[in-house]
C-alpha cells in the first residue's frame, strides 16, 4: 500500500486496515479519525495523553502506514486544515500558527522569490516527468473530438477557463462546465462517444467533477485529467492522466504548472490544425 498522500487517502486506509491493527494501535486510529483539529494542532505528548498511549505508539501507528514519524503523519493533518479555510487572510494566519517554528516569508519581494523558486522546480519537473506519449495522445484525442467539454472548479477554474478560450480561438467547439444555477448534469447531457472531457482536480478532489467523469465515462467519451495524483478519483476515468506536482509556498499553491499543460495542449493542436501558433492563442481580444 502506498503512503497516503493527503488526509481522505489516510483516513481511507486507516479505516480498511483498523481491524488488522493491535489493540493500541486502534485506540490512535479512533483518536485520529474522530480529532483531525487536535492532532494538526496538539504536540505529540498531548496527543499520546489525549489518546491515553505511550508517545511510541504513536510513533509505531505512523510507522505501520508508511511514515517515517508521527510529525510527518501530522503533516496531512495540518495541510487538509489549511486547505480547508476558503478565506487566504485566514489561511495565511492559521499557516503562522502551525508552523510557528519556521520562517514564512511576509514581504511581498521575499514572497515572489520562493513562488519564482518553486515555480521554477515545478516547471522543471514537468517537463522532464511527463512523457511523451502521453502529450500526444491527449493532443489525438483532442484534435478527433466533435465537441470538447472542460470542467474545472475552485482553484482549477481559471486552468478550464483559460482551455476552453484557447480551444474557441482554434474554432473547436469547446464547452466549459461551471454549473451555472446548479444544471452540472444538465450542461453535460448532450455529451456522446464522439466528444471529449477534460477534467482538472486537485487534492481536496471536487465533489462535482468526479460526478462528471463518472457521467461522460457511461456516455463513452474520452477522458483527459489533470490532477496531482495517480490515486485520484479521476485518474480511474481517464484515458489519459497527467500527474502534476504544482509548487508551494507555505498554505498557497501555484497554478503554474497546470497552465504551462494547457497552454502546450492548446499550442500542439494548434500545430497539428495547421493553425497559427501566436494570435490566436495569446490574444487578449
Amino acid at each position: 500500500m502506498s503512503v497516503a498522500t493527503n488526509l481522505t487517502e489516510l483516513q481511507d486506509q486507516i479505516r480498511t486496515r483498523y481491524g488488522d491493527l493491535s489493540k493500541r494501535l486502534q485506540q490512535v486510529a479512533r483518536y485520529v479519525l474522530d480529532n483531525t483539529n487536535s492532532v494538526a494542532f496538539d504536540t505529540v505528548a498531548v496527543i499520546a495523553n489525549q489518546a491515553d498511549v505511550p508517545p511510541s505508539t504513536l510513533i509505531r501507528f505512523a510507522n505501520a502506514f508508511g511514515f517515517s514519524g508521527f510529525n510527518d503523519m501530522k503533516q496531512l493533518f495540518r495541510r487538509n486544515l489549511v486547505e480547508e479555510t476558503t478565506s487566504y487572510t485566514e489561511r495565511a494566519k492559521l499557516f503562522k500558527e502551525l508552523e510557528t517554528e519556521q520562517n514564512s516569508p511576509e514581504k511581498p519581494a521575499m514572497i515572489l522569490q520562493e513562488f519564482a523558486r518553486a515555480n521554477t522546480q515545478a516547471m522543471n519537473h514537468l517537463a522532464s516527468q511527463t512523457p511523451e506519449d502521453k502529450l500526444e495522445e491527449a493532443v489525438e484525442i483532442l484534435s478527433k473530438a466533435d465537441n470538447i467539454y472542460l470542467i474545472g472548479l475552485r482553484r482549477s477554474f481559471s486552468v478550464a477557463s483559460y482551455l476552453t478560450y484557447a480551444l474557441r480561438h482554434l474554432e473547436r467547439r469547446a464547452f466549459l462546465i461551471d454549473g451555472l444555477g446548479g444544471m452540472f448534469k444538465e450542461q453535460l447531457s448532450m455529451i456522446g462517444p464522439n466528444d471529449a472531457v477534460l477534467s482538472i482536480s486537485f487534492s481536496p478532489y471536487a465533489q462535482e467533477t468526479v460526478t462528471l467523469s463518472e457521467v461522460a465515462s457511461q456516455a463513452g467519451a474520452k477522458q483527459i485529467v489533470i490532477t496531482d495524483s495517480q490515486i485520484s478519483p479521476l485518474a480511474s476515468f481517464s484515458d489519459v492522466c497527467f500527474v502534476v506536482k504544482e509548487a508551494q509556498v507555505d498554505a498557497f499553491r501555484s497554478q503554474s504548472a497546470s497552465l504551462c499543460l494547457a497552454q502546450t495542449l492548446a499550442v500542439s493542436l494548434a500545430y497539428r490544425q495547421g493553425a497559427s501558433t501566436s494570435a490566436p492563442i495569446v490574444a487578449d481580444s
